[in-house]
């Protein structure tokens, strides 16, 4: 049954590039393959699915042709089951001629593809898995960790708020892998700051019923909801926390895995006031804007920073395949390791040692209806957050590979 389900949720699609082909790169016997691992039709879909695909097309298409031969992206829905991703990622690995997955929006599936890569020595270079324990104790040789962690999640808004004298905090968690390591990194940053956290209370996954718990969260008389929640399930508690009344009576929503998506999805008279940290926003600058454009030709909805991501891994991995003229992937990820990330959301961003992009992080607080300019105009930038501040210390995440 597992198979056939398998079978079903792949999608296969051939990216015919510009044709540009450095004279360096070697003619390989089979096409760079990549696998899009991702949610495609459940809470997490609008944030990268669909979206993610056409974003690593996107990259794979502004390559050309990459060590002689178009490069082929494939896609499955691990249908929020981690056994099923596990079993699409070994096939993918051992059958298919898949040389890197990414995506993977579940922390607890990223963890065991982590695991495989390392007897397998296939890459996987997820742009949309949280956990910071990918980077930390289960790093990998062939993990790339790209867009954001909870380490940079859990101190964007707090250390802010906090230092604002909003300093009493409780958490709607989501009761995943994800979820665990997201309040556990907040609520260490907001007791660094001086504040308290009051409680907590783990929320299921795809949930149409939040009321319980919000009224726990109200109950608390916490200054702060912090929102470890993302996607459909993040705009769900938004709406119905607007009918409960939470921010009329004095508390303020927190949303530590905000994607845009979710903020369209509520609207701004029911999200205006809140704050978010992401790792891009589409209207930042020229260059954002310039490729939201192409996005949004696609998609009809601006992109998100999960999908903005899936682009920038595609191209930072397919141009060092270029560089050194193979797919061998140790040859492959120190020449990532090495090469500044320079794309439209990275501007000299690095790729630690441990698999951790070192990059900004931006703090954002939700536009209220009169001051956004029309659709998708919905952040305006309060800050922004270091590379340095952002990411953890590498020697305080308990990678093994640090100091081999």
């Amino acid at each position: 049954m597992l198979w056939r389900l398998m079978g079903a949720a792949v999608t296969s699609l051939l990216v015919v590039g510009s044709g540009f082909a450095p004279s360096a790169q070697a003619a390989s016997d089979t096409p760079v393959k990549i696998g899009v691992l991702g949610d495609q039709s459940s809470v997490y879909s609008a944030a990268g699915g669909r979206g993610s695909v056409e974003a690593a097309k996107l990259a794979a298409e502004d390559a050309g042709l990459v060590l002689g031969k178009p490069v082929e992206i494939v896609s499955a829905d691990f249908q929020l089951k981690v056994d099923v991703g596990v079993a699409i990622a070994r096939k993918w690995y051992d059958e298919e001629n898949v040389d890197a997955i990414i995506d993977v929006p579940f922390s607890g599936l990223a963890l065991a593809i982590a695991d495989m890569t390392r007897t397998k020595k296939k890459l996987a270079l997820f742009n949309a898995a949280a956990s910071s324990e990918l980077t930390g104790a289960k790093c990998s040789p062939y993990v790339a960790q790209w867009t954001y962690d909870t380490y940079s999640l859990g101190r964007g808004p707090t250390s802010g708020l906090v230092s604002r004298g909003e300093n009493s905090w409780f958490f709607l968690t989501n009761d995943t892998v994800f979820g665990a390591s997201l309040e556990g990194d907040a609520s260490a940053a907001v007791k660094a700051e001086g504040g308290t956290v009051i409680g907590s209370v783990r929320t299921p996954t795809a949930s149409t019923d939040f009321s319980s718990f919000l009224l726990q969260a109200q109950a608390s008389k916490a200054k702060v909801i912090g929102l470890v929640e993302a996607g459909a399930d993040l705009a769900t508690v938004l709406k119905q926390g607007e009918e409960f009344g939470v921010k009329s009576r004095g508390q303020r929503f927190a949303a530590l895995m905000a994607t845009i998506d979710a903020i369209h999805g509520v609207g701004l008279k029911d999200a205006q006031g809140i704050i978010v940290a992401e790792a891009f926003y589409w209207d930042q600058n020229d260059e954002t804007r310039a490729f939201a454009k192409r996005f949004y030709q696609r998609m009809g909805a601006m992109p998100t920073q999960v999908q903005a991501g899936a682009y920038s891994v595609v191209n930072h991995y397919l141009k060092a395949i270029k560089a050194v003229g193979s797919k061998n992937p140790d040859k492959v990820m120190a020449k990532m390791r090495e090469t500044p990330i320079d794309d439209f959301m990275s501007h000299n961003a690095k790729l630690r040692a441990d698999g951790r992009v070192m990059r900004d992080l931006y703090l954002f607080e939700v536009k209220s209806p009169k001051e956004s300019k029309g659709e998708w105009d919905y952040y305006k930038q309060i800050a922004v957050i270091p590379a340095d501040k952002a990411v953890r210390p590498l020697d305080q995440g308990g990678c093994p590979l640090i100091g081999q």
